[in-house]
């Protein structure tokens, strides 16, 4: 297998949904926002003539690579995605992040299991998005009965084209989501699949300190970049032409509060997780650095968190750079002064007392080629992951 040991890993989003509902504009619209970073594309077209991958290719040129003639998931084996994603992450192309839209008809479920297992050590599984459409949400769960199967696989949940369903019923279809979706799982509802890529990804160019990221860096990008025009770090997203309304405002699709927490001292790794696990379903992302202090784990622990989806990035502290927690927590509806006070119950006072048993719910969610290996997505034992046979991939 890849004997590559990079000094940074690329995280790997798989966009999912069912024929039409606009996972590539979405995407386009991710290409067309993106703010610097380089965004490597699989697409997963189903059929001999990839459509899909057409209406892409303009925008990433050669950092752009497509699977036709049947869906991903149903290969029989995973080495044509494996040396595509080894392409992708060479350091001559500079990748800050891989999105796979899948087919139509791919199976969510396996595709996380073919990423989760991936021994390249360049690449990290970075979370399923789910696209929905509202017009045709119940003749698509008619159609296709196993769609309540893939919102449990989801991390968020891409509610799209509500422009054409009135209040009531997009109401009532975020009502159904809610009962089908796994707990914690938050829903975007947008139109056009204008969401905003900070859910998914860092929107920065690339740079040989990647991940060196001060609490200024950060902040400029949840707030900063997001403000909209109030001028605040806490309100809207990003505002373009076609996300703003003709008064220079931010759509309400677009609108989201950004929280940050700082702490000199080390936190309790038991204690985060325990608020990790609780996280309500409006907080969408939650990105920074930890610092915990327990003997033998005095690494930076880089956080990153879409939905549901977490992951632990251990590493050195960078030379001169204060050892301490920064935390930026991106979300709609969310109480920030309530999700301040649980992060300060985190602090640990004694964090040289603790055993190394402590650590192990953070180390569950540290890439294979890091200190350990993450939960799988696909574990029969996780009630939100039902492992039941695939659908029509």
């Amino acid at each position: 297998m890849n004997s590559r040991q990079p000094e940074r890993s690329v995280p790997v989003v798989v966009l999912a949904g069912f024929l039409g509902s606009g996972k590539t504009t979405v995407l386009n619209h991710l290409l067309g926002n993106r703010g610097g970073t380089r965004i490597g594309v699989v697409v997963n077209d189903f059929g001999s003539i990839e459509v899909d991958a057409m209406s892409v290719a303009g925008q990433v040129g050669d950092s752009m690579v497509s699977l036709g003639g049947g869906c991903l998931c149903c290969a029989v084996d995973g080495s044509e995605l494996d040396a595509y994603l080894e392409k992708l992450t060479a350091p001559a192309h500079r990748i800050d992040v891989i999105v796979i839209e899948a087919s139509g008809l791919a199976e969510p479920q396996e595709m996380v299991r073919m990423l989760v297992a991936n021994e390249n050590p360049a690449v990290r599984y970075g979370g399923m998005v789910h696209v929905v459409d509202a017009a045709e949400f119940d003749a698509t769960r008619e159609k296709h009965p196993e769609t309540d199967r893939h919102l449990a696989v989801a991390d968020l949940i891409v509610l799209n084209k509500t422009d054409r369903v009135d209040a009531a019923e997009r109401t009532r279809i975020e009502a159904e989501l809610d009962s089908r979706r796994a707990p914690g799982t938050p829903v975007v509802a947008t139109d056009h699949g204008r969401i905003d890529p900070e859910l998914l990804f860092d929107r920065r160019p690339w740079t040989e300190t990647r991940g060196q990221l001060s609490f200024e860096d950060l902040l400029a990008e949840a707030s900063g970049a997001g403000s909209g025009h109030d001028g605040h770090g806490h309100g809207h997203g990003p505002c373009d032409d076609e996300a703003c309304d003709h008064d220079g405002h931010a759509h309400a699709h677009a609108g989201y509060e950004s929280v940050e927490f700082t702490s000199d001292q080390a936190l309790s790794p038991r204690r985060l997780i325990d608020f990790l696990d609780r996280r309500p379903a409006g907080l969408y992302r939650i990105k920074g650095f930890v610092r915990f202090d327990v003997p033998g784990h005095e690494e930076r622990y880089g956080i990153h968190a879409v939905g549901r989806f977490l992951s632990f990035d251990p590493g050195p502290w960078p030379r001169g750079e204060p050892r301490r927690t920064q935390l930026v927590l991106i979300g709609s509806g969310i109480d920030g002064p309530g999700l301040l006070r649980e992060l300060e119950a985190c602090r640990e006072e004694a964090p040289q007392d603790a055993g190394p048993e402590s650590m192990w719910g953070v180390l569950r969610y540290v890439p294979r080629n890091g200190a350990a290996e993450p939960a799988d997505p696909g574990d029969p034992s996780d009630p939100a992951v039902p492992d039941e046979p695939a659908g029509d991939g």
